[in-house]
């Protein structure tokens, strides 16, 4: 190795009492801001381009320790305060039959509010108050002001139907390599074939193309910053998600710790447009029973999250004791990604625990369509091109807006019309 550079960022608790991280203090209305740093070591073989790189970094976490301090996370009582006027919250991870990814949804050539209308309809029918819908950076890219316009048309459709969705600003699952343009079709028998990250590797791996990141999640935050419609933003989902063959090849082998130092920056880039809504970031694997146990990913998204979610799909003896770990933070609790059938995730065993504990509960899929995530995770290794599987994986209705279980559609009537 020719040489290393060492750096750190503001993973920030907010607590009384004052602190100094050795570098800056910043001090609150109601309390000083804790540090806690984390050294990343970044090797150098190409001493100038290594430099200006992590110049442009360096500047990026200077200017997210300012935001910090400018728009801190929300206190309990106003997280609590703000989960109090909720009902209680039960939907589906949403994107149109029509579409394979966020790309297709929501591109201007096929973007369909007709679809979207008649889905959100269905999910209404059966008490829904909520959808989880991903966006992406390159959309901001291509047309800012068109995105913009295409977010309030669906929001406008939304809230005909009564739903107020929780947008997703980044994500690291599946191809790290999107595209704008025509999407490739699904392929047969296989779950979430076509599913893209964002930002990509390409732009993960170039910290020049951060301030353009910035833009996009200031840009669409900022632009319904106030807006009652839109329950809540998710900056980033599963961003330490390796992901399994063929895609785990093709991921930069230093992904979660650019991620680990770019998640405190997207929150204060959301924050610095002080948002009504709260932000959110799901913890999704291992043991987060204890603040001792935590990794440096769990510990940026359970430190920065205003409301605190996570995903399970698992049995619900598990579900709850997930919900349990979480509940020491006394703050609301969302899980943003639950319901897969053959391995014990169902309606019928989680949303009474949930409800119980009164978590929000959002399953993946709504409709079953190009995604084809009613197939199996499995499916990736024994494509069901001949049959369909014996189980559905997610979704909730086929394309015609029939219930893949009518009983499930009753749970879900009587749980969410029940106070």
């Amino acid at each position: 190795m020719a040489g290393a550079f060492s750096w750190c960022y503001c993973a920030s608790r907010f607590e009384s009492g004052e602190e100094n991280c050795g570098n800056h203090r910043l001090l609150l209305n109601d309390g000083s801001m804790k540090h806690e740093s984390v050294l990343i070591q970044v090797e150098e073989r190409r001493p100038m381009r290594s430099i200006q790189s992590l110049l442009v970094l360096l500047i990026s976490l200077l200017g997210a320790a300012q935001s910090f301090a400018e728009s801190p996370r929300w206190s309990e009582q106003a997280a609590n305060t703000w989960y109090q006027k909720q009902p209680w919250l039960v939907g589906s991870n949403f994107i149109p039959a029509n579409a394979i990814n966020e790309l297709e949804m929501w591109q201007a050539d096929t973007f369909d509010p007709n679809e979207i209308d008649k889905e959100l309809g269905w999910a209404e029918g059966v008490g829904m108050k909520t959808m989880r819908v991903f966006l992406h950076d390159l959309l901001w890219q291509q047309d800012s002001s068109g995105f913009t316009h295409r977010i309030d048309q669906f929001l406008t459709i939304a809230s005909r139907h009564r739903i107020r969705p929780v947008f997703v600003l980044f994500d690291s699952c599946w191809d790290p390599n999107p595209k704008l343009g025509p999407q490739r079709p699904p392929i047969p028998g296989i779950h979430n074939s076509g599913w893209v990250q964002s930002p990509g590797r390409a732009v993960l791996t170039d910290p020049a193309q951060y301030p353009r990141l910035k833009a996009y999640v200031q840009g669409v935050v900022g632009a319904f910053a106030k807006d009652e419609r839109i329950l809540a933003w998710d900056v980033w989902n599963e961003p330490n998600n390796m992901n399994g063959d063929p895609y785990r090849k093709m991921e930069p082998k230093n992904k979660v710790d650019l991620i680990v130092a770019l998640l405190p920056q997207v929150f204060a880039w959301a924050r610095s447009t002080n948002p009504s809504q709260p932000l959110t970031s799901g913890v999704w694997e291992g043991d987060y029973s204890a603040d001792e146990k935590l990794n440096p990913m769990q510990r940026v998204q359970l430190e920065q999250s205003d409301v605190i979610s996570f995903h399970s799909y698992e049995w619900p003896e598990q579900f709850e004791k997930h919900v349990v770990w979480l509940e020491r933070y006394h703050r609301p609790i969302i899980c943003t990604e639950f319901m897969a059938r053959p391995v014990g995730s169902t309606f019928d065993a989680i949303l009474p625990i949930a409800k119980k504990h009164h978590v929000a509960a959002i399953n993946w899929g709504l409709v079953a369509g190009r995604t084809q995530t009613n197939f199996p995770w499995e499916s990736w290794r024994h494509p069901y091109i001949d049959e369909p599987p014996p189980v559905w994986f997610h979704e909730v209705f086929y394309p015609d807006g029939k219930p893949y279980r009518e009983r499930e559609a009753s749970i879900l009537r009587e749980l969410t019309s029940a106070p």
